[in-house]
């Protein structure tokens, strides 16, 4: 049985982006055991897994994955973060699907804060 969904950022400063998650996303963690005493793992809470076409109407993009992190009041979110030192390279965007702003990861690309306005799957 699956238990729960593992993500990854892979990024150029591993320390700073921790810190990042750690000090102003305010993520739990756990060490992971390994010895080096920086290398942490997050509770990002719940999750859901969405599956978008590369291709046809409307739709057009490589294939990748994308982390994005669902929040209820984007605006109050981006407040509090921005109060923490997070800073923003966009948004808040009406996407249609809901309201989006990417914030800046040190060391890694940035991350995607979202309050969507359709049906959502985590609290199942």
């Amino acid at each position: 049985m699956i238990l729960a969904c593992h993500t990854l950022i892979y990024s150029d400063d591993a320390d700073a982006t921790r810190a990042f998650l750690r000090d102003v996303l305010g993520f739990p963690h756990v060490d992971a055991g390994t010895g080096d005493a920086n290398w942490l793992i997050f509770r990002t809470g719940a999750s859901e897994l969405g599956v978008h076409p590369t291709s046809g109407e409307g739709y057009s993009s490589p294939r990748h994955q994308a982390i994005s992190f669902i929040v209820d009041d984007l605006e109050s979110t981006m407040a509090e973060l921005r109060a923490k030192g997070a800073e923003f390279s966009s948004g808040p965007d009406d996407q249609g699907y809901g309201l989006v702003a990417m914030v800046k990861v040190p060391g890694a690309d940035d991350l995607q804060l979202y309050q969507p306005r359709h049906q959502t799957a985590y609290q199942l």
